[in-house]
């Protein structure tokens, strides 16, 4: 049986709440940041419901300071069942591993200040989860025809591009990839389908995309052109975060029958 892609919950913390956030104005000016939802509920009771559910290969990604508590307190709650990202080094992994994450997720520490890719800290990172308990993020923002690898919580563009060579070079010293497209992040107005199409058409490791699902056969786009080979995250568009475009029972019923 072909594989077909799949539903990964997301929960992203922002001042150690859940938050929907539209992706391209995160970055340190209050004023500028948008944010599409607000949980009364803490992290906790997200992950809960995932493991309920037996949701794997969630993220928990942490966006900027304070959330170390909220996002200890999801990991608790679904031990095993979620990985974690924001801030991640070759210093700290190994103690978010041991607080109950699967994998983790690293961009920034991949590269220096001002966006240089840094093969000394991916090999270091590596020497202190294993290639099989580490995710890259390749999030990006698209320039012309071509997609950035974008860190700093995607302000900052870095000197790798989002493309098979990239891919190639990688593959080797992680488990998986995560590439959110920021440009589109939060925005529900439809995927980057030219993206999701790239991923398939390499689809040597496991990929997660995420970025402007709006309905459930934004699901079912996925699958079609990234030949069954890309997950989707699905944010903002879930009602499980406010949205009215997509049940999150009907994803969690999507996974069940595929």
């Amino acid at each position: 049986m072909n594989r077909r892609a799949q539903f990964r919950p997301c929960i992203d913390l922002h001042e150690g709440r859940v938050k929907q956030i539209v992706g391209g104005t995160l970055d340190s000016s209050t004023e500028a940041l948008r944010t599409n939802f607000v949980s009364d509920r803490p992290a906790s009771w997200f992950a809960a419901r995932y493991a309920e559910d037996d949701l794997r290969g969630g993220h928990v990604i942490q966006l900027g300071p304070g959330n170390e508590s909220a996002a200890r307190e999801a990991l608790a709650a679904y031990p095993g069942g979620l990985q974690i990202g924001g801030g991640i080094t070759p210093e700290n992994a190994v103690r978010w591993l041991d607080a109950g994450a699967s994998h983790v997720i690293a961009t920034s520490c991949l590269f220096d200040r001002e966006g240089h890719f840094q093969p000394g800290q991916l090999k270091a990172l590596v020497a202190e989860t294993g290639p099989e308990r580490l995710v890259i993020d390749l999030s990006c923002r698209r320039k012309g025809d071509i997609w950035v690898v974008a860190m700093n919580r995607w302000q900052t563009l870095t000197d790798l591009m989002v493309n098979r060579e990239t891919l190639d070079l990688l593959a080797e010293s992680c488990d998986e990839f995560l590439i959110h497209a920021a440009d589109v992040e939060g925005q529900c107005r439809g995927i980057d389908a030219e993206l999701v199409t790239l991923l398939g058409s390499w689809g040597e490791r496991p990929l997660t995309y995420a970025g402007g699902a709006s309905t459930l056969s934004d699901l079912a786009l996925v699958d079609r052109v990234g030949g069954g080979k890309v997950d989707l995250t699905i944010g903002s568009a879930l009602d499980l975060f406010g949205g009215s475009g997509i049940r999150y029972e009907d994803c969690v019923a999507w996974n069940r029958s595929h």
